[in-house]
């Protein structure tokens, strides 16, 4: 269904004489959902209400609003209250992302919009609106290029789903209990590639900044999930607590950063690696961890004097089977860990006992909280069990819907022509591999850097960057490594599944062969199940970027002619 009119836009000013005489000729100033901005120049508050003037009157009083000049109501007659929320939702996160200007909105009210017919029906309305706003100059891009963008992907302003609202209302609910008896916690988010532990862990920082930047109590008008604890006696109680954000890999830890700089609010709270936490001696209230399953157990190349130095000072002799979980544990009152124990990709990674030791220990004091709904990937669930089955003795089949776009390549040539047309097309598309060719260009920027992958005749190189490759101006023609990857979202994944696997047709299994893999710190294990087990969960990772498509080429004949009949090759239409 499409709206039987286009929408419409009343304008009128931010002061008190305007918002009184205001009407809007079919009386929606009044008793009807709507949609508005109040803007001036450089900051935007997006908002949504079923009484268009007593809401405006209420936020002439809001000392957080002074100085804005501008309101522009969206008024459509298909509109209903979950519409708007979905609406309102969409604009602040595409305003934030887009940059003209900055939202000064809270997130304590995003949240899911559970209606009936769910947002396709409204889904030409929202185009259009956004079409006439762009044309107005509210937006200097487009949709696609808004959403391609990492300040839009690591919004705190996304819409959580149900299972992520309610992990992070439980955790809120939880922290302020223990904030106020002195009780110290340690809650988990466990969940798989792109149910948004990410977004979980960016929507809770920016609520409790929010919190603890407010200045005064919610209005009768404010009815956001989360506004309880916007009162006087939590901000109280949160105030001036010492929040801290912890990324454990270099590359995604320098994107959030970034995004952290570009955010209201988020300004205030250190995107930090594990070794700044222990070295600091500063104590946290609180410190969020993404990415859990990165931490260590130990130093590993250039980081391992450093890693004993940390520990040293932390534990002195009582070091002996700690890890980072431990630092953590050590400087910080609360954590709250997400982690997904299926994407640790190094033997470094903190062991599986310690992750077990800290689901046991949250879900003693019922602080676990599970993610399962497919977030990322199109496909669902069913792709994620294809993905993490494919390189095994017993794939399954890819069962998938026409809406993910999933090919199996037998010319790297064409898989490569094939993702560039993604990226002209949709932006985010790129080659990723397995670490299974020598870094030869490493440290060359030039244009003369040696190719590091050569197959079929078609020359590539490694990321030159390892900080927010994905980014990077030359990343479309450049191979991706999963220390680059993990963590980020793509529309179209190339994957190469270089010689590092192959499948042994003698004794019918699939066999990791160390001499083809250039991790040296994989490289070194001698287990041959280990082994095994450090690289097919790279290509899990590598396998779930994609959010549109993943394309596929296996470099060992004998695995790609194994693998073809596991993919129905199509391409989304």
């Amino acid at each position: 269904m499409t709206s039987s009119e286009p929408s419409r836009f009343q304008d009128l000013a931010f002061d008190r004489d305007d918002v009184e005489t205001w009407r809007d000729p079919r009386g929606r100033h009044q008793n009807w959902p709507v949609v508005y901005l109040l803007h001036d120049k450089a900051r935007i508050y997006v908002g949504e209400t079923t009484r268009a003037r007593a809401r405006f009157r209420q936020h002439l009083e809001d000392p957080e609003k002074t100085g804005l000049t501008e309101i522009r109501v969206v008024i459509n007659e298909e509109f209903n209250k979950s519409a708007c929320l979905d609406l309102e939702a969409r604009l602040i996160s595409w305003f934030h992302a887009d940059g003209i200007r900055r939202p000064i909105n809270r997130n304590d009210g995003q949240q899911r919009s559970n209606y009936f017919e769910q947002s396709s029906r409204y889904q030409a309305i929202f185009d259009q609106v956004f079409n006439q706003l762009h044309t107005a100059g509210y937006f200097t891009r487009t949709v696609a290029e808004i959403e391609s963008l990492n300040l839009y992907r690591l919004s705190p302003f996304k819409t959580l789903n149900d299972e992520q609202l309610v992990a992070v209302s439980l955790i809120v609910e939880g922290l302020f209990a223990d904030l106020a008896t002195g009780a110290p916690s340690t809650s988990v988010v466990q969940g798989g590639p792109g149910t948004g532990k990410t977004i979980v862990a960016i929507y809770l920082l920016k609520l409790l900044r929010d919190i603890q930047l407010a200045t005064h109590d919610p209005g009768p008008e404010d009815d956001g999930r989360f506004n309880e604890y916007f009162a006087s006696g939590y901000r109280e109680i949160l105030a001036g607590a010492q929040i801290g954000f912890v990324v454990p890999q270099q590359s995604l830890r320098t994107t959030i950063q970034r995004v952290f700089r570009q955010t209201p609010g988020l300004t205030g709270i250190k995107v930090l690696s594990p070794y700044t936490v222990a070295a600091s001696d500063e104590h946290w209230d609180l410190l969020v961890v993404d990415e859990a399953h990165r931490l260590t157990h130990r130093g590993s190349g250039s980081t391992r004097g450093m890693f004993n130095k940390r520990h040293e000072k932390l534990f002195g002799d009582d070091s002996i089977g700690k890890t980072t979980i431990d630092w953590i544990l050590a400087k910080s009152n609360h954590q709250v860990f997400l982690f997904d124990g299926e994407q640790t990709v190094r033997p470094a990674d903190v062991p599986i006992e310690a992750t077990q030791k800290l689901v046991s220990t949250a879900k003693d004091s019922h602080r676990l909280y599970s993610l399962e709904s497919q977030m990322r990937v199109t496909a669902g669930e069913a792709y994620l069990e294809f993905a993490q089955r494919l390189l095994s003795d017993h794939p399954t089949n890819a069962s998938l819907s026409n809406s993910y776009d999933l090919r199996f390549f037998d010319n790297l040539s064409e898989m490569k022509d094939a993702i560039t047309e993604k990226e002209a097309e949709h932006g985010l598309s790129r080659l990723v591999a397995g670490y299974a060719w020598k870094w030869a260009s490493s440290g060359d920027l030039t244009n003369e850097a040696p190719y590091d992958i050569k197959i079929d005749g078609i020359n590539l190189r490694w990321n030159r960057t390892a900080t927010d490759w994905i980014a990077s101006p030359t990343s479309h023609v450049e191979v991706g490594r999963v220390h680059t990857v993990q963590g980020y979202d793509l529309n179209y994944a190339g994957v190469i599944i270089g010689p590092d696997i192959v499948w042994d047709a003698e004794q019918r299994r699939i066999r990791a062969v160390g001499s083809s893999h250039f991790d040296s710190e994989v490289r070194a294990v001698r287990d041959e199940a280990a082994l095994l087990g450090y690289i097919s969960n790279a290509y899990y990772v590598l396998m779930t970027r994609g959010m549109r498509g993943t394309f596929v080429y296996v470099c060992d004949a004998p695995l790609r002619e194994r693998l073809r009949d596991y993919f129905e090759t199509r391409q989304a239409g």
